[in-house]
């Protein structure tokens, strides 16, 4: 018999449903949380451990105060000086726009950028940085909230244009753009303190950590070489020549040979570093360092020195000089003067193309290039300044005859101006070739010795009897009848060479005749040298010779640099008696 009874529900299928249900739903759970979790505390861990550090840890810092720069007698060229800037914190500005208006009216800025920094998301901006203190009490006076001061440091030029182009300029930051400021800016800027302070979520600081130094080291003073007053002499007789003759430009360095320190590099146009946004770059640029140029006949005294060292020449042996014209090749060189047979002190002394064409020729281009590359053309000097050039002097071996014949008379090689005068240097320093240098000393806060830099003997480059003849056949171009007589100093004995290089034409792919660079090189006293002056004057107008133009600037450089040095006078001056004309303004060119 069949049994109809309705079957009951089978309970533990039921339960078995719900068990699986919930636990879908616990698997689902779990897993998103575990799946959250992962994304958390792996995928994102770099960025959320930075979000939550920046909610209670605050880093600050304190900046040093920046070194001073002092001229060799103590006087102050750059010192940092404390300025307030205006600041303000967005989040606190409950009307930016209001806010805005009366900000932009007393700083006499433009409204749209400081509204764009006030609506901004940041916690704080700038508004005015190194405001004048008409600025400051104008905004101190409107006492608006979120807006505040901060005093910082600012750099500060007592001497304005006064070697400028050598010290150079910091930025906004106080670090260090151009010139010393910049090559010694990890000196100058010293090591700021850095700190951070834990905070809780209301703000209160609950811990220190100090991170790097526990304390700010203040940055070095830096004492240069440079003498303020010779610096001033130089830029005065430099400027008063650029504006006679209506030059482009000129530089001038003063020397100590013995010691290859630096007493002045001036500049003309100069330009004042408290300012020095108002200026186009190459006139702040150290030129007498970065830029290079053909010496013209000024090279004729290496030309000399290496002659006498080669023991082929000596001060009288003699050369025909062709009356003025000499055909090499396709090329002619040509005197300004006709000259039959000259010895080797008169082709200095008339600064004769042809006869220093045959002395290149008798000696030798290798040898000639040799020498040269000795005198330290072709490298840079080393001298702590940035952006030196090398200038440029071909491997012998890639002259030309016209670059071989031309080479001789200074063109076709190019130096820069302190190059020219540390070559001289060395012919004034007995044939010892010095490293130039630009600063002696450093000094802590308190005025203590860090650092010394002594003078550098790089090495010897003609003998000493070679470089004593040489000073007296340079005397010679400095007495009567030599091409340098304007740069006669009364009382001493001068020893010198003129210079005039025609400029290259970089569109006519030749040299320019109407450009012209002149250029006096020398050194005083002749017999005991306390100097070596360089002077430079680019594109001249009315005259171009390097005897007219430069050699007058030496000469009031040197003039007023000797009273100074209190360098008393020699007994008698040396007169040549040759009863020709004074030939003051005669300087041989070239046209090939």
């Amino acid at each position: 018999m069949k049994d109809y009874r309705k079957k009951k529900p089978d309970a533990t299928k039921w339960i078995r449903f719900r068990i699986v249900v919930v636990a879908t739903i616990l698997t689902l759970c779990f897993g998103v949380i575990i799946g959250r979790a992962v994304q958390l505390q792996v995928l994102e861990q770099s960025e959320l451990s930075e979000r939550a550090a920046g909610e209670y840890k605050k880093a600050f810092h304190n900046m040093p105060r920046r070194g001073t720069i002092y001229d060799q007698n103590y006087a102050e060229l750059a010192v940092s000086i404390d300025v307030s800037s205006i600041c303000a914190y967005p989040k606190r500005i409950s009307s930016p726009k209001q806010t805005t208006s009366l900000l932009a009216r007393a700083l006499n800025l433009k409204q749209g950028p400081i509204l764009k920094k006030l609506s901004s998301d940041k916690g704080f901006v700038w508004i005015k940085r190194h405001a004048k203190p008409n600025q400051v009490s104008a905004v101190r006076k409107l006492k608006l909230d979120g807006v505040d001061f901060v005093t910082e440091s600012r750099r500060f030029y007592p001497m304005k244009t006064l070697a400028a182009q050598v010290i150079g300029f910091c930025g906004t930051d106080g670090k260090g753009l151009e010139g010393l400021e910049y090559y010694y800016d990890p000196f100058l800027s010293g090591q700021e303190s850095r700190w951070t302070v834990f905070k809780d979520a209301l703000g209160r600081s609950f811990d220190v950590e100090a991170v790097a130094l526990p304390e700010i080291k203040d940055g070095c003073n830096v004492i240069l070489t440079i003498d303020k007053n010779i610096q001033h002499i130089a830029e005065q007789a430099l400027s008063e020549t650029v504006e006679t003759f209506s030059a482009e430009s000129g530089v001038a360095v003063v020397m100590v040979p013995e010691t290859g320190a630096v007493l002045a590099i001036a500049h003309v146009p100069r330009f004042n570093p408290n300012t020095f946004g108002q200026y186009e770059p190459w006139v702040r640029r150290n030129r007498a360092i970065t830029d290079s140029f053909e010496p013209g006949s000024t090279f004729k005294i290496f030309l000399a020195a290496a002659a006498l060292e080669s023991g082929l020449c000596t001060p009288d042996s003699r050369f025909e000089c062709e009356e003025g014209r000499y055909k090499i090749g396709n090329n002619v060189v040509h005197d300004v003067h006709a000259y039959g047979a000259l010895s080797l002190r008169d082709i200095l002394k008339y600064s004769s193309n042809i006869g220093a064409t045959k002395i290149g020729e008798k000696i030798g281009s290798a040898y000639f290039c040799d020498k040269i590359r000795a005198f330290g053309f072709g490298t840079r000097t080393g001298v702590d300044c940035p952006g030196e050039s090398p200038g440029s002097v071909l491997p012998h071996e890639h002259w030309s005859d016209m670059d071989a014949m031309a080479i001789c008379f200074g063109q076709g090689i190019s130096m820069s101006a302190l190059q020219l005068a540390v070559a001289v240097c060395a012919t004034a320093n007995d044939g010892v070739l010095m490293k130039p240098y630009l600063v002696q000393a450093m000094t802590d806060r308190q005025g203590r010795l860090v650092k010394s830099f002594r003078p550098t003997r790089l090495r010897r480059v003609i003998s000493i009897e070679t470089a004593r003849i040489l000073a007296r056949m340079l005397e010679r171009v400095v007495a009567k009848g030599g091409t340098g007589l304007k740069a006669a100093v009364r009382g001493y004995r001068v020893a010198g060479k003129t210079g005039t290089a025609q400029k290259v034409d970089p569109e006519a792919r030749g040299y320019a005749r109407n450009k012209h660079t002149a250029v006096f090189a020398g050194f005083v006293p002749a017999r005991d040298p306390a100097v070596v002056i360089l002077v430079v004057i680019d594109e001249p107008k009315k005259h171009h010779y390097g005897g007219v133009v430069a050699a007058p600037v030496f000469r009031q450089i040197a003039q007023e640099s000797l009273q100074y040095l209190k360098i008393p006078p020699e007994l008698a001056t040396p007169q040549e008696e040759t009863g020709g004309s004074v030939r003051a303004s005669v300087e041989a060119t070239w046209t090939g």
